[in-house]
């Protein structure tokens, strides 16, 4: 489980922690990391296969699930103080002030491609794309504050549901009504080519932390994992009932993806803890690999990555090389930075695998375990 004030990434390696959540984000990562990859290296030929269409479809679960996660673990992490949400409000708005900074700079263009066109809306196009990090950031921000100002149980059920509900529903509206908004306020809210703008994909995060919310009432451990299990089969049930809708502002979609979301994260908790324990260590280094690995797989300030050196020219054994040795450098140029920061220490605040699970009716409940 993160500590308080972490969202997405951590690189904390408490011994206490279960590894359910961090090993839903290290099974993200290497998914990540290799889609990327082959995505950039993969030849022409390779990609009219039929099975690499599935595996792209199969893919489109990578950054939802990151959204999700980030969401689940901001609110799990909280106690049953009211107290706690606004103890930890300054931490999580440093760690998504950092993730702001970091999603804007893996996006630099470079000073000649800045000078070539000017400060005219394509280059604030290029320089304020809102990617994975800046939609965990702002959706981080936003669910700070609602945790503060709604501090009872119900309040806050009520607040996390409409925002995982009424993002998804508001997103076409919202990208018709910021059509005339500057360019940067319209990557981030949403328009036509943004990669991750908030609505929809807030709608995970949101999703992730009413789950979180509601399923504290149940033991972590095996119930929590039924009970993901349960949700996410529930929501692909309910939108297999449902016309399709595969366009970006699609509130079809959104359930669609945390319906398989959840399956991943209940399936992690539900396997045996030696398992996910192999992808744990990489989840909690997700923020560097994602960091590291984008420039040298799509380039940075002007130089070229491997998609413009070797791509795309290789067939699946070279690039599924390729991949697997990029992320076992960054896993470890990431676990070196680690050790050089001395952060193996357990922080004073982490949260542990013990749990201090929802009162109900103004009375502390048994404490139990929490994942």
């Amino acid at each position: 489980m993160t500590r308080p004030g972490t969202s997405l990434f951590d690189l904390r390696t408490p011994s206490s922690r279960h590894p359910g959540l961090d090993g839903a984000r290290g099974l993200a990562v290497v998914a990540m990391v290799l889609g990327h990859t082959l995505d950039a290296l993969l030849s022409p030929e390779l990609r009219a296969n039929a099975w690499v269409q599935h595996y792209w479809e199969l893919r489109g679960i990578t950054a939802p699930l990151f959204l999700l996660v980030a969401g689940f673990a901001v609110v799990a992490a909280l106690g049953t103080s009211k107290e706690s949400a606004g103890q930890s409000f300054v931490r999580r708005a440093r760690r998504a002030l950092l993730l702001l900074f970091l999603g804007y700079l893996v996006h630099w263009p470079g000073w000649d491609t800045a000078h070539a066109l000017g400060w005219g809306e394509p280059l604030r196009s290029l320089v304020f794309a809102f990617d994975a990090l800046q939609s965990i950031a702002v959706s981080l921000l936003v669910g700070a504050a609602v945790l503060v100002l709604a501090r009872g149980t119900w309040t806050r059920a009520v607040a996390l549901a409409v925002l995982a509900v009424g993002i998804p529903l508001a997103s076409t509206w919202m990208w018709s009504a910021a059509t005339g908004w500057p360019v940067e306020l319209r990557q981030a809210v949403g328009m036509p080519g943004a990669r991750f703008p908030l609505f929809p994909w807030a709608g995970f995060f949101f999703a992730g932390a009413l789950a979180a919310h509601l399923m504290r009432l149940l033991r972590p451990g095996w119930p929590q994992g039924l009970a993901q299990v349960a949700l996410g089969a529930g929501l692909l049930v309910l939108t297999q009932r449902l016309p399709s809708d595969w366009s970006p502002t699609s509130a079809w979609l959104v359930a669609f993806r945390v319906g398989q979301g959840f399956l991943v994260l209940g399936a992690i908790n539900l396997v045996p803890q030696v398992l996910s324990r192999l992808l744990a260590p990489m989840g909690r280094s997700s923020l560097w690999i994602y960091v590291l690995h984008l420039p040298v797989v799509y380039g940075w300030a002007g130089t070229l990555g491997l998609a413009g050196r070797l791509g795309p020219t290789l067939g699946l054994l070279p690039a599924l090389g390729v991949g697997l040795g990029l992320l076992a450098v960054c896993f470890a140029i990431a676990r070196l930075w680690l050790l050089v920061r001395g952060s193996r220490r357990p922080s004073p605040d982490s949260t542990t695998w013990r749990a201090r699970p929802v009162p109900i009716s103004g009375t502390a409940a048994r404490s139990g375990q929490r994942i």
